[in-house]
């Protein structure tokens, strides 16, 4: 029940700290979107907003997607999406969307499509360890084993894990740490790797589980700290007692008169 951002993967680097301390992070760039319809439940039966993203020709429209951004009297969109929002009130129709959106916000949930594999076998799909290499296997070292029963219920069961198309699917990670925002490039730094090839298209949403979790940043800092501030030195009593200066007399030697 949040609203969220459309951006496009650039890739992957390293974002480094006044410690020396390096944390990869996947770069993100993110367009504004703009609000183009304000949903009510007295209209639809539920509180939403659409927002439009990217920028498209006109001559790519059809006829009635002209005359709906002409209505609206804005520039036309390539990506239209709808967000369920709960309040309904802090949002205007024309209004712009950016990266403000995550100013408060220490963790987002990031959904892009996967790189796609193409058809895959078992055990690269699956992650099976195959049959035995020797002893009796032939030309079935990779196969997956047996895929179904006899007679009874003499079918293959929906779900059974087979070869089949890999990759190329919608996944969403959960808790991804910002770590930088660049509001003037509009740019954001997410810490870890997220799904999908270079220039694809990703959604950021703001977090949806409440987690209690310290971010790299406050822990660096926290650590910084420490090492700057002297540890607590345990009071020493002081010692008023004098070095000892007292020497051993060693006995001295009687000569014997033979």
């Amino acid at each position: 029940m949040s609203i969220g951002l459309i951006g496009k993967k650039i890739g992957m680097t390293r974002e480094f700290f006044d410690s020396g301390i390096s944390v990869p992070v996947t770069v993100i760039s993110i367009e504004k979107g703009r609000i183009l319809d304000v949903i009510t439940k007295e209209k639809r039966g539920y509180d939403a907003i659409r927002v439009g993203f990217g920028k498209l020709k006109t001559s790519k429209l059809t006829k009635q997607m002209k005359g709906v951004f002409a209505k609206k009297s804005t520039e036309p969109k390539k990506i239209l999406r709808e967000f369920r929002v709960n309040n309904i009130s802090e949002y205007k129709e024309g209004n712009e969307v950016g990266l403000e959106l995550f100013k408060d916000y220490k963790f987002v949930d990031v959904t892009s499509k996967t790189i796609g594999k193409g058809f895959a076998g078992a055990m690269k799909r699956h992650n099976f360890s195959g049959l035995r290499a020797s002893h009796g296997v032939s030309v079935s070292h990779r196969a997956h084993g047996s895929t179904g029963q006899n007679q009874d219920p003499g079918k293959v069961f929906k779900g059974k894990k087979m070869a089949g198309h890999m990759g190329d699917k919608l996944r969403t990670i959960q808790n991804l740490e910002i770590i930088r925002s660049d509001l003037e490039n509009n740019l954001i730094f997410v810490k870890g790797s997220i799904p999908g090839s270079k220039n694809s298209l990703v959604l950021i949403k703001r977090n949806t589980k409440n987690i209690n979790k310290t971010t790299t940043l406050e822990r660096i800092q926290k650590a910084q700290s420490q090492i700057s501030t002297p540890a607590n030195k345990k009071k020493e009593k002081a010692k008023t007692t004098s070095p000892k200066t007292q020497t051993e007399l060693k006995p001295e030697k009687k000569e014997v008169k033979k």
